[in-house]
């Protein structure tokens, strides 16, 4: 077998990697985590808190240059630098896994929660081995369009069997999806829920009778987020317009009342007990 078909199969697992990484890392940074919801994660270990969200980002934006430099030249710089790159993190791995055996590497972002083991190491030290390959049999991206053979094909199988064994993520998701958390007990940030909510017909339908763009009040009950806004009747009296928001599903339901003085509870204005 070739050593340029193995360079180009390492090329092609290492750019994938690197992508699904750093675009795991900006969508954990740009979602509203908890507080101290990063400290769990291993790149926010290694930093205060104010700088963790900025960390992530600044990893994803180097992951997605050495891809690109990957792909598009022959240049060192980022071939060097992608074994700089990983072999870095297998060193922080196992750092975490010795001195914060309670964190996750933060590999691809949220996913990998779990506390990092020696498998996880084990992937960023075989990634370290690709970067290697790559580096001393200088393939891109051209290489790789140049056509699939069986010989490669065989290669890159080898390589997503064996990282994929190496991958604890792959469970994770897998009992994510088996055992999933109850819509009650799922987090769901109020921006989100008002995301949705400005995106729905009822939203639209009812904007004419606030008084605010921002809500006045905001709570959780179980699987739904209320908003309450000031506003007015169909009739011109001050009123409160309150939406509710489902908390699952792709387009979730909105419900709508116009609470007047003369509605006694919220309850009897607005029922929310069908879901879809």
């Amino acid at each position: 077998m070739e050593v340029a078909t193995l360079a180009t199969a390492a090329l092609v697992l290492l750019v994938a990697l690197l992508l699904l990484g750093g675009t795991a890392k900006l969508a954990t940074a740009g979602t509203d985590t908890a507080p101290g919801g990063l400290s769990r994660l291993g790149p926010g270990v290694l930093v205060p808190e104010r700088w963790r969200k900025h960390v992530l980002i600044f990893c994803s934006v180097g992951e997605a240059v050495l891809a690109a430099g990957l792909v598009f030249t022959r240049h060192p710089l980022p071939r060097w630098g992608t074994i700089a790159f990983f072999s870095v993190a297998t060193y922080v791995l196992w750092e975490l896994r010795r001195r914060r055996p309670d964190v996750g590497c933060g590999c691809f972002g949220e996913a990998s929660s779990s506390p990092v083991g020696l498998r996880s190491i084990g992937r960023a030290l075989v990634l370290t081995g690709f970067a290697v390959v790559v580096a001393l049999v200088p393939v891109s991206g051209v290489d790789v369009m140049a056509g699939l053979t069986w010989n490669l094909a065989a290669v890159l199988g080898a390589g997503v069997v064996l990282l994929t064994l190496l991958s604890p993520e792959v469970e994770e998701g897998i009992a994510r999806v088996r055992y999933r958390t109850p819509c009650e007990q799922r987090p769901m940030s109020a921006n989100r829920a008002l995301s949705l909510l400005r995106g729905s017909a009822e939203w639209r339908s009812h904007k004419a009778l606030l008084a605010s763009a921002e809500p006045a009040d905001t709570w959780r009950e179980l699987c739904w987020r209320f908003f309450v806004y000031p506003g007015y009747t169909a009739l011109g009296a001050q009123a409160e317009v309150v939406f509710a928001v489902y908390l699952s599903g792709r387009r979730p339901p909105v419900r709508v009342a116009v609470v007047d003085g003369t509605s006694t509870t919220l309850r009897e204005s607005m029922d929310v007990s069908a879901t879809r």
